[in-house]
């Protein structure tokens, strides 16, 4: 329901910044606190089981640290983020995973508002464009019998691996080339697929498209992302070890630390 409280998270491993977050949170009528963990990884089986809008999020923690977290959650990352920590440091890398905020601790009630605000305001556009395109959904005429509004399909009729796919919205079909897809997001039970200046939403699993693609021109470099090789232009090894690359556009996409070797091997990086 549009008027229903965002329900929020906290992951924190300081008790005292766990209650000041929840007593500030109880000011804010828009958010519902649902959820806290102590640490990282109690916040996975926590966060998937109460499935958050919301998620105030310390870097570092002692087992599992904040981007860890987001690692494992994988596509049940909550849509939004706000982190909250003692270090300045981890400022770039946070807003690279497309968080809403990023509060140093110490923080007073006029900053934390204001960041509240921000993610509530980001929350609410989500909501909207969603509540748009359900509405045009439904108001495009039926898709032809056995079809499905935004699923992919494969649009070649010879055996073998498809190269190109129609992704269906009603009685409309748009072919995709698959060998010049960009990049590929999970996005909760669907997938965003980048083609160009163009973005598609499917309702199709990581795993399912990873199968239609050519493995020597795709590779999954994260849970959540799929990169077109031939798109990548520059890589960047972070000192934990993970990373990110940037495309020939200009996107930058997060790297999870145990697939630099796949990722090397498969451009087949000669080191000078």
């Amino acid at each position: 329901m549009p008027d229903a409280p965002f329900r929020a998270a906290i992951v924190d491993d300081e008790p005292s910044a766990r209650e000041a977050i929840a007593s500030m949170l109880q000011d804010e009528p828009h958010v519902e606190l649902v959820a806290e963990a102590p640490n990282g990884r109690a916040a996975v089986d926590l966060l998937r089981q109460h499935r958050p809008d919301l998620l105030f999020l310390d870097i570092q923690m002692p087992d599992l640290d904040g981007f860890q977290v987001l690692e494992a959650l994988g596509a049940d990352v909550p849509r939004g983020i706000v982190f909250v920590t003692a270090h300045d440091e981890h400022a770039l890398r946070a807003f690279e995973v497309h968080a809403l905020d990023y509060l140093l601790k110490p923080f007073g009630g006029p900053r934390f508002r204001a960041a509240v605000a921000r993610a509530v305001d980001r929350l609410r556009g989500q909501q909207a464009l969603t509540h748009q395109r359900t509405r045009a959904a439904v108001r495009t005429a039926a898709p032809p019998e056995g079809a499905e509004a935004g699923v992919l399909t494969p649009a070649d009729a010879l055996p073998g691996r498809p190269r190109r796919a129609g992704v269906r919205q009603g009685a409309k079909t748009t072919v995709v080339d698959l060998d010049s897809l960009d990049w590929i997001e999970a996005c909760g039970d669907y997938l965003r697929l980048h083609l160009g200046g163009s973005t598609h939403l499917v309702s199709e699993s990581m795993n399912n498209i990873e199968q239609m693609l050519d493995p020597a021109g795709f590779l999954r470099i994260h849970r959540s992302i799929l990169v077109n090789l031939r798109r990548i232009a520059e890589l960047q090894r972070d000192p934990d070890g993970a990373g990110s690359v940037q495309l020939d556009g200009g996107i930058r996409l997060r790297v999870a630390r145990g697939r630099w070797e796949a990722l090397e091997a498969a451009l087949g990086l000669i080191r000078l």
